[in-house]
């Protein structure tokens, strides 16, 4: 199995942390937010990462251990498009088990296993307790969360244009393909490339070029791909504001245990 890190991003919204590093460089309790991702990924046998890099390419090399293959790819266009292009930058790295992650989230190795483990041909994980982490979080409203309906453990919709009434819970960013899941996100990909001129609208997004992870997923779905939920109960923070460093930064308990 290998994962692809979609990495390409500016992070502005994190402001002078990232004016010299990549958002997955910045750090959070003394490790970078790639550093995280790779122990918990590392930790459940990933060894194959492919990164799509793009604002300030050059800063974001993976540390390498012993063994491990790591692929480059980049994304120039990144202050033109969103996270759907961008990883079809690596759209040749879609083929057999595949987990993708957005680059400004931190997971334990627990939700890693528990991805892994899904037997569904893409797998999405789903946080049931994702309104405990929009307490109090003013920089980056409910309405921006991606959140996800569901029926027993099959994705129905998901996307930041679900409403939280009658929501399973939040997509934390976190996927997995199997070698199916991978061939089918893969072709319908290709085909919806030749069908949508970039500045079209495209399922939930505006503009397709603007389009995110979760506007593909809209597309298998109803093409009725086997999309299901892998439910995790906490185990996760996502860091995209000055204000979510700062919360994660200070919780004594997150910083004890090394858990989200």
């Amino acid at each position: 199995m290998k994962a692809i890190i979609i990495a390409a991003g500016m992070g502005s919204r994190l402001e002078h942390h990232t004016n010299e590093k990549p958002k997955c460089m910045v750090e959070v309790n003394s490790m970078s937010i790639l550093d995280h991702q790779l122990h918990a990924l590392r930790s459940n046998g990933i060894s194959e990462f492919h990164v799509i890099r793009g604002y300030l390419a050059d800063k974001l090399i993976l540390p390498e251990e012993a063994g491990e293959k790591v692929k480059y790819f980049l994304n120039e266009k990144y202050r033109e498009n969103n996270i759907l292009f961008s990883l079809m930058y690596a759209k040749e790295s879609l083929e057999g088990d595949v987990i993708t992650t957005y680059s400004d989230i931190v997971y334990t190795p627990e939700v890693v296993a528990k991805l892994a483990a899904s037997t569904h041909d893409i797998s999405l994980v789903i946080d049931r307790q994702w309104a405990l982490a929009y307490e109090g979080r003013d920089d980056h409203p409910v309405e921006q969360a991606e959140l996800a309906i569901c029926e027993g453990e099959k994705v129905l919709r998901v996307g930041k244009q679900v409403g939280p009434e009658g929501a399973a819970g939040e997509f934390i960013g976190l996927a997995k393909f199997n070698a199916k899941g991978a061939e089918i996100a893969r072709t319908t990909w290709e085909r919806v490339r030749a069908q949508y001129e970039d500045d079209q609208p495209f399922q939930a997004a505006k503009l397709f070029r603007k389009a995110y992870l979760t506007d593909l997923i809209l597309e298998l779905i109803a093409d009725g791909a086997d999309v299901g939920a892998v439910f995790i109960d906490g185990g996760w923070r996502e860091i995209d504001t000055v204000q979510d460093l700062e919360r994660v930064n200070s919780d004594t308990e997150i910083a004890q245990k090394s858990e989200f």
